[in-house]
């Protein structure tokens, strides 16, 4: 259509090859084609040269409104190739959400208008099925969640150590001493952890590096429930700090002394996947926000 364009202005196949840097024969192939495409002839001879039939200044009034929406499209094809356009999905466990998810959602919003997103809560094991079946672009997970073994199926990385902080009833011999509380000197107490999954294992294994097995005295998983339970007297618990934000009235958290135990929060993708532009843009987005998060652990340690 460019090509019949040039020729109603220029007059002669000639000129429309020299302005369009193409030679007389293709400039000729291509006008056959479109007269192809639309059935029906587009040129006729006028003596030595070509004039063109109603048919193509029927078409030519459409042209300059068909070839501004091909930019347009070509432009928005381009963001696309950036990384400015498109969505990504992120599926990620409840506390990683707010502290991590969120604030590196907004930034990308605002460094990428163009770009959508859309968060899936899951439980930290159950993003490596989602990613497996193309419901979310990138899964926020737990080191211990991993599948066992090398799985070239993923790509991950770790963003952030989340330290483990103590909680303990506000009148707690230990919730206001000078000295920082050790695990192991709260081994007679009843603690309050889930009955299975991911804190479950990671409570009894940093109460197993402090040389004991916890009393099992409450069985809970939700976080406002058992720092509720702590602030009533009820129990103690090892809370993640990215679960902890915000005060609970009647609960201290203290960060023990020793060896502070962590959880290792990774970002995975499909392999190769994060090279996309768009995916690598929200991951690029969600370390740096890991990195401020990380900042603030050193601060509050």
């Amino acid at each position: 259509m460019r090509v019949l364009r040039a020729l109603s202005e220029l007059g002669t196949v000639r000129a429309t090859a020299e302005a369009l840097c193409m030679t007389p024969s293709a400039v000729s192939q291509q006008l056959s084609s479109l007269s192809h495409e639309v059935g029906t002839p587009l040129l006729e001879s006028q003596g030595r040269g070509v004039r063109l039939t109603e048919a193509a200044r029927v078409l030519l009034r459409h042209t300059d409104t068909v070839l501004a929406q091909l930019e347009r499209a070509e432009a928005e094809l381009e963001g696309f190739t950036r990384g400015e356009a498109g969505g990504v999905r992120v599926g990620a466990f409840a506390t990683a959400i707010p502290r991590l998810v969120v604030p590196a959602l907004n930034t990308l919003a605002g460094e990428r208008p163009g770009l959508s997103t859309r968060v899936h809560q899951a439980d930290a094991a159950e993003v490596y099925e989602l990613l497996a079946a193309g419901e979310i672009d990138i899964g926020l997970s737990l080191a211990a969640q991993a599948p066992a073994g090398p799985d070239g199926r993923y790509d991950r990385s770790e963003l952030l150590a989340d330290p483990l902080d103590l909680a303990l009833p506000a009148d707690h011999p230990r919730a206001r001493s000078e000295r920082a509380p050790r695990l192991a000197d709260l081994s007679g107490q009843g603690w309050i952890y889930g009955a299975s999954g991911p804190w479950r294992e990671i409570t009894l294994a940093a109460c197993a590096q402090a040389g004991f097995v916890p009393e099992h005295a409450h069985v809970a998983s939700d976080w406002r429930a058992i720092l509720d339970m702590v602030a009533a007297g009820m129990g103690l618990a090892l809370v993640p700090r990215l679960a902890a934000a915000g005060h609970t009235p009647g609960a201290v958290l203290r960060v023990p002394a020793g060896d502070r135990p962590r959880r290792h929060v990774i970002a995975v993708v499909r392999a190769g996947a994060g090279e996309h532009p768009r995916i690598a843009a929200a991951l690029d987005a969600l370390r740096r926000t890991a990195v401020g998060l990380d900042q603030d652990n050193v601060q509050f340690s």
